[in-house]
């Protein structure tokens, strides 16, 4: 998926969110999900405008489009914040940080969560580089 996807019209949001809880899904069972009532055709466009913008893709089963998306929720989300964190504090994600805390928008219960988050994520990316660097290691052995 392309990290600077286009942004989303309220429709296509709404669809995307039925992707996301629902999926794989076909056009029919968005209809009937749908807020408001929408013609199959319509939803139809819908989602291939959002796999034309990289949010889904589809397989067929016999003669149905199965959609589903072609990211998780949250990376999607993250390539989002990630956006408005470039075009606002020029790439500082503490400032956002920061910005929320002194706004309300987090509390000590959330940093620390959003702490211990980070401390795993931090374990995991060093694990893999560890488990990586000594493949290489083993490899470079082997044509030895």
């Amino acid at each position: 998926m392309d990290d600077s996807l286009p942004e989303l019209g309220d429709l296509e949001r709404e669809v995307m969110q039925l992707v996301w809880a629902n999926g794989p899904v076909t056009a029919e069972a968005v209809r009937e999900r749908l807020s408001r009532p929408l013609k199959e055709s319509t939803v139809r466009t819908v989602l291939r405008r959002l796999e034309d913008k990289g949010y889904t893709t589809h397989t067929v089963d016999g003669r149905t489009y199965v959609y589903q998306a072609a990211e998780p929720r949250a990376r999607v989300a993250a390539k989002a914040v990630q956006r408005i964190v470039d075009w606002f504090c020029n790439g500082s994600v503490e400032e956002v940080l920061v910005g929320m805390v002194d706004t309300a928008m987090l509390d000590q219960r959330q940093l620390r969560t959003l702490a211990d988050q980070v401390a795993k994520a931090k374990t995991k990316i060093k694990t893999r580089t560890e488990t990586k660097a000594e493949t290489k290691t083993e490899a470079k052995g082997r044509r030895r």
